[in-house]
Parts: structure tokens; C-alpha cells; sequence
């Protein structure tokens, strides 16, 4: 099996501290290798942790899924089968929606009523 990229830098540092200098005795030679290897072990646990960002970028891409059911019998957007009520569940937001809309709605007017009639004072 070929070296793995440590195992080749760990070769070439060994190879260059033996070439380059001769005189060097085994004891200088064995720290060469040992801080090489210290370096070379720091340099990939680097590696960051990307939990939550490597999940995004790694989510499965729906969209062309998504487009065929809004693009299904064309776009149509006052008529029977609007486009953004086509997909399965958008009739709960837009409930959801209207509920918010009718609440706001009733206590504008209740607000309306007790303005012009006194009613619902503090004190």
C-alpha cells in the first residue's frame, strides 16, 4: 500500500535531516523527527467540528421535488387550486393565519365599540 501523506512528510523530514546534514548525530536526529511528527500531528487535528453547518450543507436538496408539485397543471393564483395551497400541509398556516387575522380583526372592532361608547374603563 502506497504511504499515507503523514507517513510521507514523517519520510522526507527523515530523508532531509540524513542528506542536509551529515554530521548530525541520532540523538538530534530522532528529536528532528520527533518535532516533525508533533507538527505534523497538530497540523491535522485541527480539523474543526462543524456539527450544525455540516449538517446544512449537507441536508438533501428538495427543491426540484417541491417545484414539480407547484408547477403541476401551471401556476394559477385566484382560482380553484391556488399554486401556494398545493403542497401537503399549507392549509394549516394559512388557518393559522386567518385565526390570527379574525382575532385581530374582533378586538379591533371591540376596541372600536368601548372607545366610542365609555365602556371598559379602568376606573
Amino acid at each position: 500500500a502506497p504511504p499515507t501523506i503523514k507517513e510521507h512528510k514523517i519520510l522526507l523530514l527523515h530523508s532531509f535531516s540524513i542528506n542536509c546534514c551529515p554530521k548530525m548525530n541520532s540523538i538530534a536526529r530522532k528529536s528532528v523527527v520527533a518535532a516533525a511528527n508533533r507538527t505534523i500531528r497538530s497540523s491535522s487535528q485541527r480539523q474543526q467540528k462543524r456539527g450544525i453547518v455540516d449538517w446544512l450543507t449537507n441536508y438533501p436538496d428538495k427543491v426540484m421535488e417541491t417545484k414539480k408539485i407547484q408547477m403541476k397543471g401551471g401556476t394559477n393564483l385566484g382560482e380553484k387550486n391556488p399554486t401556494w395551497l398545493k403542497q401537503p400541509g399549507d392549509a394549516i398556516p394559512l388557518a393559522f393565519g386567518a385565526l390570527l387575522v379574525g382575532y385581530g380583526f374582533v378586538s379591533a372592532i371591540v376596541g372600536h365599540y368601548r372607545l366610542a361608547t365609555g365602556k371598559g374603563k379602568l376606573s
